[in-house]
């Protein structure tokens, strides 16, 4: 839920300067999971810029989400060493098991699916990320079980 409040201090840490706008929609994900557009409107108003200036940046970066993203963030490399060891049959098995596809989230909010071209440690492919863990040398059949773990936890949060 939006709170203008939380948006004002973020606002106040940063200073109202053009320059510290990518620290400040950073900070608000951080808080809400994305970029509601209310706080967008709300930077915009207070550091006297146009909506769409804000906007921009906010769709520059694939880091920002305008759309609300999941508790757990996946992520599959389909990079080239990825792809030709199993990447696209462990994106298949992640999007059937959530039943989303990539750049999607599921709809209780749980988890968001994305593909990416390459993560960077090519020689641990076929490779998945699920919060920031790397899952090296990954088959289809372990993405079950590594989803589970998440799954459990939260339940376990949750009791």
């Amino acid at each position: 839920m939006f709170d203008v409040n939380k948006v004002d201090a973020v606002i106040e840490k940063h200073g109202a300067e053009q320059r510290a706008l990518t620290a400040m929609l950073q900070d608000i994900q951080s808080e809400y999971n994305y970029l509601p557009r209310e706080a967008l409107e709300r930077i915009a108003q207070k550091m006297n810029l146009p909506l769409i200036q804000v906007y921009q940046v906010a769709k520059f970066y694939k880091a920002f989400s305008l759309e609300p993203r999941g508790k757990h963030s996946i992520t599959v490399c389909l990079g080239t060493a990825c792809h030709v060891r199993g990447g696209v049959a462990i994106a298949d098995q992640v999007g059937r098991l959530l039943g989303v596809k990539p750049g999607e989230t599921t709809k209780d909010r749980r988890f968001s699916f994305d593909t990416v071209n390459c993560l960077g440690c090519c020689a641990l492919g076929p490779v998945m990320v699920v919060d920031g863990q790397y899952y090296g040398k990954m088959a289809a059949s372990k993405v079950e079980r590594v989803l589970q773990k998440y799954m459990e936890e939260e339940v376990a949060a949750n009791a």
